[in-house]
């Protein structure tokens, strides 16, 4: 099984991928998220085999499970401050506890201003949905996940959750050339499942349930 952003680009299966699900890498005990550092960041990180100094656990930090999402952030690591790209494995209770205390970054349609206003506050999780994207970075017919960790949930991720890290660079410039040059990187890419996930845990997201889809 190819990525999902590729296999369901352009084709009859994309429009059978749920609005709001999570795709990932992930085993029985662990999901891979992703990243991307300046070398000043990733090196130290790298070498030590969890986030250290320079990297600053007192700003909020976006974590990625999609890969082909987090080449579209940093431009196949060609951005600025984002020229190397990192590959996070962490715990999936220390993923779903960040899920259940997460609250959306913009109200959902219709939803009670003052209950969002109030749950923003005191949630240290942030969740969007953004377009998914190919690997030429369109903007695909459902969303990808992105997750916000602040106070309480950068400290669980630096000091409980992480359990390795991988530096990637290299796959993404490999794949980065396969990609400039015309030929489809899939056989390249992480294999990303839907990531199974309770009804609680869905309704605080709202991804879209089985239940949602026509």
């Amino acid at each position: 099984m190819c990525c999902p952003a590729i296999a369901g680009f352009g084709t009859v299966a994309a429009m059978n991928i749920p609005y709001r699900q999570i795709r990932a890498a992930y085993s029985e005990e662990s999901i891979t998220v992703y990243q991307a550092y300046d070398p000043a960041v990733a090196g130290p990180a790298v070498a030590a085999q969890r986030f250290v100094p320079p990297f600053k656990r007192e700003r909020m930090t976006w974590i990625k499970p999609s890969f082909l999402w987090m080449m579209y952030r940093c431009g196949w690591a060609t951005k600025a401050g984002q020229g190397r790209v990192l590959a996070i494995d962490i715990t999936r209770a220390g993923f779903e506890w960040a899920l259940g205390r997460s609250c959306l970054s913009h109200p959902a349609h219709g939803a009670d201003q003052a209950d969002w206003a109030a749950r923003l506050r005191r949630s240290p999780v942030r969740v969007q949905w953004d377009p998914e994207r190919d690997p030429h970075h369109n903007a695909l017919p459902y969303r990808s996940i992105q997750i916000g960790l602040s106070g309480e949930a950068v400290d669980r991720y630096l000091d409980e959750w992480t359990v390795a890290i991988t530096d990637i660079t290299d796959l993404v410039r490999t794949a980065h050339a396969v990609v400039r040059s015309g030929q489809d990187p899939a056989g390249l890419l992480p294999v990303e499942r839907p990531y199974p996930i309770s009804a609680g845990l869905a309704s605080i997201i709202e991804a879209t349930t089985e239940a949602d889809v026509v």
